[in-house]
């Protein structure tokens, strides 16, 4: 197939370029809104250059891993983030050609108490989660054979994001306060690459909703304390503090764990134990 990877120059995109080496039988077409080595340069806003780049390159398969990130900012300016997290998805959609599209836990009110289920009823609560859910009906409205993929704590040894930001403040810091009262999942982006490469390679097409994370629980305290433990960072005392103690801008979810079970059943799959996919990160980053 021909596959045209969105938002490449991120965490994810960046780690769907390195397994794709293991799947040589595609044809991959990598864009991202800034150009850079091997990217192409495309607006998933835009239909007409979307639809003109999908003739051109002949494309077979979408696979979205663009998106607006940035909890707080998205509270301030929600019209960026629903074009890059909704009005973008209607676009990709509508192209007559499937679509796998990652989403997030953010899309739940996240005061659960057990993990949330696809069937389960969505509460976004951010300006995020609200127009990373309208992307996910959109989606589905112009596209129905589509696949999402819902996710939670995404992390690699590319890009900005918690580990390197631990790593650095355990580095740099004689103590760290982390909340302990936020309770998800790690999810290792690598992890996350090889799942949307086992929906591409399975020899059913398996529409609908997803969701997928790392295995097992923990908080945001205990991710930090196993982060220093294998960076080998032991001058720095973590200190574990409740979420009305961090001058968060945004709210965030109390409870984010995702059961996977219908990803696992589908796809007869098991998923690493976040710990086990962490180890994997952390050599690579402290190679």
């Amino acid at each position: 197939m021909n596959i045209l990877i969105t938002g490449s120059n991120g965490q994810l995109g960046n780690e769907m370029r390195v397994l794709s080496k293991e799947y040589p039988r595609h044809r991959y077409c990598f864009t991202d809104v800034i150009e850079a080595a091997d990217t192409q340069v495309l607006d998933i806003t835009d239909a007409a250059a979307v639809r003109a780049f999908i003739e051109a390159h002949g494309i077979d398969l979408i696979v979205n891993c663009a998106a607006y990130t940035n909890v707080d900012k998205a509270e301030e300016d929600e019209a960026t983030a629903r074009k890059i997290n909704a009005d973008a998805l209607g676009v990709l959609g509508n192209q007559g050609v499937k679509v796998i599209h990652v989403s997030t836990d953010y899309v739940f009110a996240g005061d659960e108490h057990v993990p949330c289920r696809e069937t389960d009823p969505v509460a976004p609560r951010t300006a995020y989660g609200r127009t990373k859910y309208e992307g996910e009906k959109r989606l589905l409205a112009a596209c129905p054979e589509a696949v999402i993929l819902r996710t939670a704590w995404l992390y690699s040894s590319f890009g900005n994001n918690f580990v390197k930001t631990m790593i650095k403040l355990g580095r740099e810091k004689e103590q760290l306060g982390v909340v302990f009262d936020q309770i998800g999942t790690p999810t290792y982006a690598a992890d996350l690459a090889w799942a949307i490469f086992t929906v591409i390679e399975s020899p059913v097409w398996h529409p609908g909703i997803y969701h997928f994370t790392n295995e097992g629980v923990c908080s945001w305290y205990d991710f930090t304390i196993a982060i220093h433990e294998m960076a080998g960072i032991e001058s720095c005392h973590v200190r574990p503090i409740l979420s009305e103690e961090y001058p968060y801008k945004t709210p965030r979810p109390h409870y984010s764990v995702l059961d996977k079970s219908k990803f696992k059943k589908t796809f007869g799959v098991e998923i690493p134990h976040w710990m086990a996919s962490l180890e994997r990160c952390m050599g690579k980053l402290n190679g």
